[in-house]
């Protein structure tokens, strides 16, 4: 078993692990768990020889939960890179890379913000208002490690906007957060179907420059409770 990389899930007792197909196996004997978080030692840990990879499921999405491996390996392959990283070379080409990630990250607010704002697509005189909330739409679904759909590539970013949209007025102008929702396949995104196309209502009015009560409307009144972020997605 030793000899055969796996990925697994966590077992019944803290050494012991679930393969794909259920069944229960003891971590080897000198095996260790590498905690998630640091990419580069992973990889190294992992280039060296078989692993067995930690994930765990809850609802649609999957964690990690690190990686067993030999505990020489493990050691072995930390103590190369701390020293690779204590070199100036090494801090000179992180500066470079984090600049890099920020400029991107930089350029995509700004082309999430336009798709955004394109998608909501208000009459003139909402455009204060098509401004603000594509500021707090964008501001919520693009940082980083967010896990919105706005950070997945695999559809077009006019998409991704929509997505974005229509789930920030899912919770900010609807009663969706405070609804019991029974646990039956499919109930749960039936409710949030119902919900979108009450929301595509609620915009429709807007893209017409329909009159609305500033009161009344749950758009308003959501737009009025949140700050703006700064150009830093700080409010």
């Amino acid at each position: 078993m030793p000899d055969q990389t796996r990925t697994v899930s966590p077992g019944s007792a803290e050494r012991r692990v679930r393969t794909a197909d259920g069944v229960e196996l003891q971590v080897p004997e000198g095996w260790v768990l590498l905690p998630p978080g640091d990419a580069g030692w992973t990889r190294r840990v992992k280039a060296g020889g078989p692993t067995w990879t930690v994930k765990e499921k809850k609802g649609r999405r999957t964690f990690s939960r690190g990686v067993w491996a030999p505990q020489d390996r493990i050691e072995e392959t930390k103590r190369i890179l701390d020293a690779e990283r204590s070199t100036d070379a090494y801090a000179k080409r992180k500066k470079r890379d984090q600049a890099r990630r920020e400029e991107k990250q930089a350029v995509y607010v700004e082309d999430f913000y336009g798709a955004v704002f394109d998608f909501l697509n208000f009459d003139p005189r909402y455009d204060g208002e098509a401004k603000k909330m594509a500021s707090i739409v964008t501001a919520h679904a693009t940082p980083v490690g967010s896990g919105t759909v706005a950070r997945t590539e695999r559809i077009p970013i006019e998409r991704r906007a929509e997505s974005a949209v229509i789930a920030w007025l899912r919770h900010q102008t609807t009663a969706y957060d405070h609804m019991t929702i029974p646990r039956v396949k499919g109930k749960r995104r039936e409710v949030r179907r119902m919900l979108a196309e009450e929301s595509r209502r609620l915009l429709s009015r807007y893209r017409r420059g329909d009159a609305v009560d500033c009161e009344q409307c749950p758009l308003q009144r959501a737009l009025n409770t949140v700050t703006v972020p700064d150009s830093k997605g700080k409010p």
